[in-house]
């Protein structure tokens, strides 16, 4: 189902619908501050697996960030934080970043990869934010299948090729082309592993 969100000022009927959707097991895809991407509740197995099938991937092997309401929330799920790296956290979150920390025992088991890390976002994104307040959990972000081409940038071609795989394809305005840039923070020298829309300085 296509769902039409406003993308500055959500209506809360919809942002519950869809919050319950995810409680219940729904797989989403929802805009974010860069891309389209697929996405559920971290707590519910079933909707991750799915996500795996559509993706066609191992979910241990996958390449799956949560994406969180802010940086407290964040903190939960990877090990402590020490100064230097949360100056550089609360520096460019919330925004299109990704960032590569030492997963917590908070992080599901379906989701522990072997190298015990986990991908970590805070979007810059309204409809994402208010989503993530009725839900109370952190949402499984994946990108969509295939190549990324101009196509899934607009939510009613998503929603023609992928509506059957999912639950609800939200409507958030037209999205970015561009992914996340990627920063692995899991060893003393921070490195960025994938340049894409965030532009970041280490000092």
């Amino acid at each position: 189902m296509l769902i039409h969100i406003h993308p500055d000022d959500p209506q809360p009927r919809l942002i519950r619908q869809v919050a319950d959707c995810l409680k219940q097991g729904g797989v989403v895809i929802y805009p974010t501050d860069t891309i389209y991407g697929l996405g559920c509740d971290i707590r519910q197995q079933k909707a991750v697996e799915r996500i795996c099938i559509i993706k066609q991937v191992n979910p241990q092997q996958a390449q799956l960030s949560f994406i969180c309401r802010d940086l407290s929330n964040l903190s939960d799920y990877t090990k402590s934080i020490d100064t230097p790296l949360y100056r550089l956290l609360k520096s460019y979150l919330p925004g299109p970043y990704t960032f590569i920390l030492p997963s917590s025992k908070r992080v599901p088991k379906i989701l522990q990869s072997k190298k015990k890390t986990i991908g970590l976002r805070v979007p810059d994104n309204v409809i994402c934010r208010h989503i993530l307040e009725a839900l109370g959990n952190p949402i499984l972000s994946a990108s969509l299948p295939g190549y990324m081409v101009e196509e899934y940038t607009d939510p009613e071609i998503i929603h023609k090729k992928f509506g059957a795989l999912v639950d609800y394809v939200i409507d958030g305005g037209i999205g970015g082309m561009v992914p996340s840039t990627i920063v692995d923070c899991t060893a003393p020298e921070w490195v960025i592993t994938r340049q894409g829309r965030g532009e970041i300085i280490f000092e």
